[in-house]
């Protein structure tokens, strides 16, 4: 049976026509995987590219998907998330940087990698190897990133909620706030984000000083996306976050791809409220051939064209 073609009831009621302007050329993750790669590096040569001209940010939220390469930004694409690790072990993070800026990008960092380098003997989470990691970068200048917004946020930690990811034993609410509070006092200008729905940090009875956001990403298991996103947003609400969304369009579809008329409609439904702060979908890497698919890059168009009649804003809570 292929996936792809099952048509939920709701997916068809959310189906909306496709309007495309003629002015833009123009995505959570249900794996039980953390979603940056341990080969998340791109390609060295694609990192340098750097036009010697700058393009201006075009407006709205950003729009984007994991491990988006620098050349992919530009009409359909203007967001990414990136594993900052890899491309300092490359020699490719300030120019990476300056070409995202450059394109008129924003790019989420995820400063300590892969989650196997942050885990104790036993597999749980240790924040004193976490805080190794991110103190890497303390010798690092890349604040005129931050100041200038190139920088939307820095990813603290990929599914804290999913036990199975550290060893048997959920990473508490209270441990992401104090990771945000170490983030801050390295870096007090750059917001924190936590990829997670807001429905598990507002579990937390105590409150949320230092972390900025959830991120809650859509896969066809999380039923209804106008009922996923509304109960995300009502919970971010709560705690006084913010919150990016996105689709996992490599396995949304219990564990196959969205089809483009999904892409269409289920991200058309996570954007018809109007507080993500961003929409970053899963993931680029090795999805290349699909994403290039007239279909699907007409669908990422559409849902380009939505973000970019949103109203830009900070991710910072």
């Amino acid at each position: 049976m292929n996936p792809t073609c099952q048509f939920p009831t709701w997916r068809a009621r959310l189906r909306a026509p496709l309007l495309v302007a003629l002015f833009l050329t123009l995505g959570s993750c249900g794996s039980t995987e953390p979603l940056t790669p341990p080969d998340d590096d791109g390609s060295i040569s694609t990192e340098s590219e750097s036009p010697s001209f700058a393009i201006e940010y075009a407006g709205g939220i950003p729009f984007g998907m994991y491990t988006l390469p620098v050349s992919q930004i530009g009409s359909i694409y203007n967001g990414a998330q990136r594993n900052a690790r890899i491309l300092v072990e490359t020699g490719t993070f300030k120019t990476t940087l300056a070409g995202i800026k450059s394109r008129g990008g924003k790019v989420f960092l995820n400063l300590t990698g892969y989650h196997k380098y942050y885990v104790d003997s036993d597999g749980h989470f240790s924040f004193t190897k976490w805080k190794e990691r991110l103190n890497m970068f303390r010798s690092i200048d890349f604040s005129s990133y931050i100041k200038d917004g190139t920088i939307i946020a820095h990813f603290l930690i990929d599914e804290p909620n999913d036990a199975s990811n550290w060893g048997g034993r959920q990473v508490p609410q209270s441990t992401l706030e104090a990771m945000a509070k170490y983030s801050k006092q390295l870096w007090p200008g750059m917001a924190t984000v936590v990829r997670d729905e807001s429905t598990y940090l507002a579990k937390w009875t105590g409150t949320y000083v230092y972390l900025d956001g959830a991120w809650a990403q859509w896969v066809a298991r999380k039923g209804d996306p106008l009922d996923f996103i509304r109960r995300n947003v009502a919970d971010a609400q709560k705690k006084g976050l913010s919150l990016v969304t996105g689709l996992n369009t490599a396995k949304g579809y219990y564990g196959s791809r969205l089809s483009a008329s999904l892409i269409k409609s289920a991200g058309s439904a996570l954007l018809s409220s109007s507080y993500p702060c961003a929409f970053i979908s899963w993931e680029y890497g090795g999805e290349e051939a699909y994403l290039a698919t007239t279909a699907v890059r007409d669908a990422m168009k559409y849902l380009r064209a939505k973000a970019q009649n949103r109203t830009f804003k900070s991710c910072k809570s």
